[in-house]
Parts: structure tokens; C-alpha cells; sequence
């Protein structure tokens, strides 16, 4: 198959998801062997990005790629378009850093690609074509890509209430990319829509550019394209994810729950053995020693990640959630408090009161997953050392949401670290303390 461009420039207007931004984006033909090329026209000199999962710097919600100075958000329905139209060669100019949003799907996209008369090009395309399966976990998230003769995709959609369960496998090419993909849009649960806000996205979201999910409803401005959007949606975002090879794919991926975070950590595997089949085959590269638990790019933990990065179980995790990371020294969990804790039967019959001691463990686990955070620890764990200057000012009882702040205020040779933490209910402090821990491999933890 020839590699493929546009006859003609042509463009678009809109608002975009995140910033808000009102933008023009205008894509141009390329000759063959260009590739996909950003411009971003707003900025001096007009410099150029091209898409690579190496340069993807932030996944809440989007797919954002960086380099140097230059940014370009949510990139992935732009990539999709273009791969499941299976176009080789374009250059897209924006005068802001993110594509307009539009009505949330990536039909816009497709029809502005059908505007601009999609032509073959003299030269052969050429595919990432997966010779060895290749999988990649996180929490109850999973993709596996298996070789493929052509691109198929096999996905399970689910929230965490597993009310809106869809599954659907469909093999990709222009047709039923276009048709079936394509017009499915974007969606978001209600209760994230706040935190969302807060973390400085979708500032120029509406009922316009995506559907909401409340409860069991489901809330949009027209009626859903397809019973099974959700899931048709993200395939697509799949589809532009796995673009950031800079290749086509042919493999059949399967995949349960994804989300952008894990899309890009099946992309970065494909794109290393993309990189070494580039060599010549040469001596696969050892894997890096250690991989931060807790990436960079995550600002919020939910249990599933917590369960990740911890080694504690039932009845001694004391985390719930993260709620924020402030910076790489401080972060902000909670802990539900509820009559169902065990050691309640006993302390103090008739008289619930959750253990001081228990207090510390859970400001001490909130420590340890900062730490995790802050360097390479694949196969390490946050073994608790001592504490200081433990004060109790409030007792805690079944039915508290207990606020945990950490603060990081030594790490030595990221080896040891130092933390402040403090408890808190209803903004009352219930309990504060100096903690020391150490990073230790899993094996010495006897």
C-alpha cells in the first residue's frame, strides 16, 4: 500500500477542551516520507513537534507531547483521524497549543481529512507489524497487543460501578474507522467534573463537546450515535494513542478498561522494540534499573493505585486515596473511617475510638508513597524506621473522613527520607507527627 497525503490545505475553527482557547487548525499536504509534523504558528519561528511517545509529558485526561518549549495538548483525536484514515504525511499548523474539541469525537477531523482529498504518494507505507505479544497492567487496566496481520482492536469499557459496561472488537481501516469510530465522542463521570476544574482542564468543556455520566443516566446535548459510544470512544482514543509510535501498527490489542496513561506505557514497549528492529536487531537494551512506582505525570491515586505502589493488605491499609500531589514533597490522602474496622470490636467497646498508633501507620504508608514517587523503585518498598514529636489532639470515630498531609522536608540519597505529616477531620486537627523511613529491596523484607 502507497503512503498518503492531501490534494489541498484546508482548516477548521473552534474552542479548545482544556485551555479554552479559540484556535485555528489547518492541515497541509507533505511530501512522502514527511511524516506527521505540528506547527504551532502562535509561537516565534513557528516551531515544529512531531508526535512521539517519548515526548508525551502529561495523561490527566488527554494526551499532551512536549519538546523544549514547545507543547501541544490533547493531540490523541487529531492522531486518530489521521491513522484510521491511514494518512502518512501532513502538516498540521495550530495558533494555540491545543486542536479545537469540537463536538468531543473525531469526526471533525475525518470530514476536514475528506475535504482535503486524501492522495497516494510514490512511496511504499511502512508498518510497525508486531512479531511477540506485548502487555502491560495497571490496577484492574490492562492492553495486550498480540501480532496481527492488520490493526484490530478488542476493548472493554467499564466505570467503577460497572454501570456502563461495553465491549465491542472491530478491525480498523478507513471504512469502519469512519463510520464506526470516528463520531463516537468523549465522556466524563459528573462527580470528576469538579476535581477536573480544579487541576485547570476542561475549561472550555459543555454538553457541546462530550457526554457526562450520572449515576445511570447518561446526560448530552444530542442523543447517543451509538448504544455502545462509550467503548467506540475509547478504541479511538487508542487508535491516536498508539499513532505516537510514528508508524501505522498492525497488531490486534486487547484491552480492558484503558485509559490514556496505560495507552502510552503499551506505546512506550511498542516504540522500544520499534527502536531496536530499527537497529538491525541489535542487543535488546536491559530494562532500566527500577521504575518509579508512582509516575510523575499521575496527580491524583485511586485504591487501585494505592494497592499498586503499597505492599499493606486487609486490615492494615490505611490509605483509601490520593487526592493531590502537591509538587515532588507533598501530597494529601484520606482514609474512610467506618464502623466495619476490625480493631473497633475492641478499642473501646461501646465506645469507638480509631488507635493513635493507627494514625501514625496511615500518615506513615502516606510517606511512603511520596517517597516511591520521588525515584527509581521498582522492587523496593517504604519500610517504616521511627517517629518524633507525636502529638493526639482529637479522637476519630467510625463515620471521620481522615485527612492525611504529608510533607517531605529531608531525602537522603533517596535512600532515607524525613516527612511531616498531620491528621485531620472537618479541618481540626486530630494528630501530627515526624516520621523516618528507609528504601529497602522488596527481598531484604523479612
Amino acid at each position: 500500500m502507497k503512503q498518503r497525503s492531501l490534494a489541498r490545505e484546508v482548516s477548521l475553527k473552534g474552542s479548545a477542551l482544556h485551555t479554552g482557547d479559540a484556535v485555528t487548525l489547518t492541515m497541509k499536504p507533505a511530501p512522502a516520507g514527511h511524516g506527521i509534523v505540528f506547527k504551532r504558528t502562535d509561537l516565534h519561528g513557528s516551531p515544529e513537534l512531531r508526535p512521539r511517545i517519548d515526548q508525551v509529558t502529561d495523561l490527566v485526561r488527554a494526551t499532551t507531547i512536549q519538546s523544549g518549549h514547545v507543547k501541544i495538548h490533547t493531540v490523541e483525536h487529531v492522531l486518530s483521524a489521521l491513522h484510521g484514515c491511514g494518512i502518512d504525511n501532513v502538516i498540521i499548523e495550530m495558533d494555540a497549543s491545543e486542536p479545537p474539541i469540537m463536538d468531543g469525537s473525531a469526526r471533525p477531523f475525518v470530514n476536514l481529512i475528506l475535504q482535503g482529498e486524501p492522495v497516494e504518494q510514490d512511496k511504499d507505507r511502512e508498518y510497525f507489524e508486531l512479531d511477540a505479544p506485548v502487555s502491560v497492567t495497571r490496577g484492574n487496566s490492562s492492553l495486550i497487543a498480540l501480532p496481527c496481520d492488520q490493526l484490530k482492536i478488542s476493548c472493554t469499557s467499564a466505570d467503577d460501578r460497572g454501570i456502563h459496561t461495553q465491549h465491542l472488537s472491530l478491525t480498523i481501516d478507513p471504512e469502519s474507522y469512519q463510520a464506526q469510530i470516528a463520531p463516537a465522542r468523549t465522556f466524563t463521570i459528573y462527580e470528576d467534573i469538579e476535581e477536573l476544574l480544579k487541576l485547570g482542564k476542561i475549561r472550555g468543556g459543555s454538553l457541546d463537546s462530550a457526554i457526562v455520566l450520572r449515576g445511570d443516566k447518561i446526560i448530552s446535548k444530542e442523543p447517543l450515535r451509538f448504544k455502545d459510544e462509550l467503548v467506540r470512544h475509547k478504541i479511538l482514543d487508542i487508535v491516536g494513542d498508539v499513532m505516537l509510535l510514528g508508524l501505522p501498527l498492525k497488531a490486534h490489542i486487547v484491552a480492558t478498561r484503558p485509559g490514556h496513561a496505560i495507552n502510552a506505557e503499551l506505546t512506550k514497549l511498542l516504540f522500544e522494540k520499534l527502536s531496536e528492529r530499527k537497529k538491525g536487531g541489535a542487543k535488546k537494551k536491559e530494562k532500566p534499573v527500577g521504575t518509579p512506582m508512582v509516575l510523575a505525570t499521575e496527580t491524583t491515586l485511586d485504591i487501585r493505585r494505592v494497592l499498586d505502589t503499597l505492599p499493606h493488605r486487609f486490615p492494615f491499609l490505611m490509605i483509601d486515596r490520593v487526592i493531590e500531589f502537591k509538587g515532588d514533597d507533598a501530597l494529601v490522602a484520606l482514609k474512610n473511617v467506618t464502623i466495619n474496622e476490625p480493631y473497633f470490636s475492641g478499642h473501646y467497646p461501646g465506645n469507638p475510638v480509631m488507635p493513635g498508633v493507627l494514625q501514625i501507620e496511615a500518615m506513615a504508608q502516606a510517606a511512603g508513597i511520596l517517597m516511591l514517587r520521588k525515584i527509581s523503585t521498582e522492587g523496593k518498598t517504604a519500610l517504616f524506621m521511627s517517629c518524633d514529636k507525636a502529638k493526639f489532639r482529637k479522637a476519630v470515630r467510625p463515620g471521620d473522613q481522615l485527612i492525611i498531609t504529608v510533607k517531605m522536608t529531608k531525602n537522603r540519597g533517596n535512600k532515607i527520607g524525613v516527612a511531616e505529616a498531620e491528621c485531620t477531620v472537618n479541618g481540626q486537627a486530630t494528630s501530627s507527627a515526624e516520621l523516618m523511613f528507609a528504601i529497602v529491596d522488596n527481598a531484604d523484607v523479612e
